[in-house]
């Protein structure tokens, strides 16, 4: 597809409506998405799992929480690293065969973890899963747009927008549950079986349906990359740690070095051209960048009163681990459900009139949360958490559908790996965000003399009105989205797609 195809600006609020001629979905595909979808689940679930077994690790291994965060920080450098590289390989191998990598890959590393006898080892552990969880979405991403046709996709991608938004929101109720009856070994033993049937079926059922070419990895690359990402993630990540006087080494250094890899990076890409490791071309496509652009102020949200609230509900109310889960359930579910049903709306209204009333809403929830209190009751942070999920669930399926749906096929596998890693630095910088503002504020008020409960509420409300402010952003940002489907003939033939 060409750039002035992807932009026309006529197609700015396009309907796409099923016709007699319109393109089925290949015989098998549906069950093929479904499998790669629960596989793509299990594998992000475990990002957020872990986030209620810290102090659990803490007592069991007699290590500092500053040690123990490595559990969540190497998963999120892992990927980091290893998603950007995700582009080459789907492109240089079938899709059956990066599958297969990355499920035995976290279900080696799910093993080791729970078999651990040292942190070290669990740490060890979470990498290894981290490498196949970062191999996943992108795949999950590159099957649908070649075998989903176009006006059909959105549906497909609400089942998508189930795995990136809802999996991790979910994780802290299912490690808390989980944990109020087992020890946190569980956490990774009832990943286990889930993981290995879905590996089973995943060699029985996937075939190839991308044109795999030869291509040369460049090292120079893969060095930038890892550079570049990791530098940023950890940077980003640190800035929380550093206002509260914890961080390793000072954010700037690990910042400064990222943005420098990443602009040495994006130079080689365009060098590279047909032979980069990322093709970064796909930013010359306006509706991917506005869309990208979007989805990263939305995960900044999600992923902050992700962090953000357990410390409130835990700290200020003090709630236990599992009634914090069980609190955050409600959004998490409602996400689940408003997913499908804003992917099959996407078919028929494009993304516009999604994006903008949920950019709204989004607005409106964080507003709304600024007025939380020590004395809130249960059922308002509930209402306030719902209403947020609702109107990121009106964000993240239109806005995934369209960014990629823009893309050229031949762009599908670079795309879908952009995306899914600038989700993890999106979310890095929401973390961040927040818990600086929090840790800086809360400083603040203990200094002028009030009590702890009352300086943490303090940190906690400046953080939310510094997520509030974003999301006006957003919402103008909005109005620039363009939906644009991806021509029809781009999609798989049937007969080359799935064989079931």
């Amino acid at each position: 597809m060409s750039n002035s195809a992807a932009e026309n600006p006529d197609n700015s609020s396009a309907t796409v409506s099923p016709t007699a001629t319109e393109p089925t979905v290949p015989e098998g595909a549906s069950r093929v998405v479904w499998l790669l979808v629960v596989a793509a689940f299990v594998v992000i679930l475990n990002e957020t799992v872990m986030a209620v077994a810290l102090s659990d690790l803490m007592v069991e291994f007699e290590a500092p929480a500053s040690t123990v965060q490595w559990i969540t920080t190497a998963f999120m450098l892992t990927m980091a690293v290893v998603i950007p590289t995700t582009g080459y390989l789907l492109t240089r191998l079938p899709l059956r065969t990066v599958f297969v990598m990355a499920m035995t890959s976290f279900l080696l590393g799910t093993l080791l973890a729970g078999l651990a006898p040292t942190l070290l080892v669990i740490i060890f552990g979470r990498v290894v899963q981290a490498i196949g969880t970062a191999i996943m979405l992108p795949l999950l991403f590159t099957t649908v747009l070649n075998v989903i046709p176009a006006s059909r996709r959105g549906r497909t991608m609400g089942l998508i927008s189930i795995v990136i938004a809802v999996a991790p929101a979910t994780g802290p109720t299912i490690g808390g549950v989980i944990l109020d009856v087992l020890d946190w070994r569980w956490l990774f033993w009832t990943m286990l079986p889930i993981a290995g049937i879905a590996l089973l079926l995943g060699v029985t059922m996937i075939r190839n349906v991308t044109e795999t070419r030869k291509l040369p990895l460049d090292v120079f690359s893969v060095i930038l990359s890892a550079l570049g990402f990791a530098g940023l993630v950890f940077g980003l990540s640190s800035i929380g740690s550093a206002a509260e006087g914890q961080a390793l080494v000072t954010p700037w250094i690990p910042l400064t070095i990222g943005i420098a890899a990443l602009a040495l990076f994006t130079w080689r890409q365009l060098s590279l051209r047909e032979h980069a490791l990322l093709d970064v071309r796909a930013f010359r496509t306006r509706t991917f960048s506005v869309s990208l652009g979007m989805m990263m102020t939305g995960m900044m949200a999600m992923f902050g009163t992700l962090i953000l609230l357990p410390i409130y509900l835990q700290q200020v109310l003090e709630l236990s681990a599992r009634d914090t889960g069980l609190m955050l359930l409600p959004g998490g579910l409602l996400m689940g459900v408003m997913g499908l049903i804003v992917g099959r709306l996407f078919d028929r209204i494009g993304a516009r009139p999604l994006v903008i009333p949920g950019s709204a809403i989004v607005a409106v929830a964080l507003w709304g949360m600024t007025t939380l209190t020590a004395d809130s009751s249960q059922v308002t942070i509930i209402a306030w958490h719902m209403l947020l999920n609702a109107g990121l669930s009106c964000m993240f399926s239109p806005l995934m559908t369209a960014a990629l749906g823009a893309l050229p096929r031949r762009l599908y596998s670079h795309g879908s790996a952009i995306m899914s890693t600038f989700q993890q630095v999106a979310g890095a910088a929401g973390t961040a965000l927040f818990i600086t503002v929090m840790a800086t504020a809360t400083f603040a008020g203990a200094q002028s003399g009030a009590d702890p409960s009352e300086a943490l509420m303090n940190g906690v409300h400046n953080a939310l009105v510094a997520g509030a402010i974003i999301s006006l952003v957003a919402f103008v940002g909005s109005f620039f989205v363009r939906s644009v489907p991806a021509p029809e003939e781009e999609t798989v033939p049937v007969r080359e797609s799935v064989d079931a």
